[in-house]
């Protein structure tokens, strides 16, 4: 494999250019964690022991790799940490945020793009199974000579993995200051009552009764267009914004708990661990070693 390869020769990516690609063998991440305006596609492999930072998500990644972020602030970044390997396999596309028209991908046959570009927001790891289905086509995207067709392949690749089963979300979408989405009226309503409420004690019942549904009903709704339950939704937001905190001020562990609408400090560590695989003390060290905008 090349130790670079750089399509079309251009970085950073021009307004005259659909896409730029690097394609690169290395021992160690050295890029900082930083945000950019352009949609990036990552696919990394023999990294097994490194660490993705996507926004308040930082986990150890496997193998394989391949992550798509797609918001002008969501902090993203590869760290060497517990990774051995001398033969670090690293593709990184960036494509700019407008080579889907709005028109396009409102047409029924982009509908699944549409979803991913949304999902995207808060940064997508694809499934193994996805990976592998598509890593012949990155590589073959890297050594293409048609500048027209090699766009083509593009667009077949991101129309494949918006395919996938099985994509990972990372960041929560309070940490990514993200207020876009494809969300019904109705969700956006439910949204915006628990934004506002999220340090107050919020029951299902009272979220139905101003919502006009069911609590069955609204339970259900939930869990349709949101993949979490009522409780599960709730203590995530608690979480995101917990973790902005955690990042953006010097209040402490337990200001930030109260703060967040949590009622005692071992519940908020419990529900911690248990979604970031730290706590919040190690979240805060770690990101304030790792972050830095470039």
């Amino acid at each position: 494999m090349e130790s670079t390869d750089l399509f079309r020769e251009v970085t950073p990516l021009s307004n005259e250019d659909c896409f730029v690609i690097f394609n690169r063998t290395k021992s160690f991440f050295s890029f900082p964690v930083h945000v950019h305006p352009e949609f990036e596609l990552n696919f990394i492999e023999n990294a097994k022991g490194a660490e993705r930072i996507v926004g308040d998500s930082i986990e150890e990644i496997d193998d394989l790799e391949l992550c798509l972020i797609g918001n002008d602030k969501l902090e993203h970044g590869w760290m060497t940490a517990n990774c051995k390997s001398e033969n670090i396999h690293e593709i990184t596309i960036q494509f700019h945020s407008n080579l889907f028209i709005e028109s396009l991908l409102n047409k029924t046959q982009f509908r699944t793009l549409l979803i991913m570009f949304e999902n995207a927001k808060k940064g997508i790891v694809f499934s193994r199974e996805k990976i592998l289905e598509v890593r012949h086509k990155i590589y073959k995207l890297t050594k293409s000579q048609n500048e027209f067709k090699s766009v083509i392949e593009l667009i077949e690749i991101l129309y494949d993995l918006s395919l996938d089963k099985n994509p990972h979300l990372l960041s929560n979408s309070s940490f990514t200051n993200d207020n876009e989405s494809s969300e019904s009226r109705r969700v956006q309503k439910i949204i915006a009552y628990l934004d506002a409420n999220y340090k107050n004690d919020v029951h299902l019942s009272e979220v139905a009764k101003y919502i006009g549904m069911s609590e069955v009903s609204l339970s259900r709704f939930m869990k349709m267009r949101t993949g979490k339950n009522f409780i599960e939704y709730f203590n995530d937001l608690r979480l995101g914004i917990a973790t902005r905190l955690l990042v953006n001020s010097n209040k402490t562990i337990a200001e930030i708990t109260f703060e967040c609408g949590f009622n005692n400090l071992s519940n908020f560590h419990r529900l911690f661990k248990k979604k970031k695989n730290c706590t919040p003390n190690e979240f805060r060290e770690n990101y304030s070693k790792m972050r830095r905008f470039v």
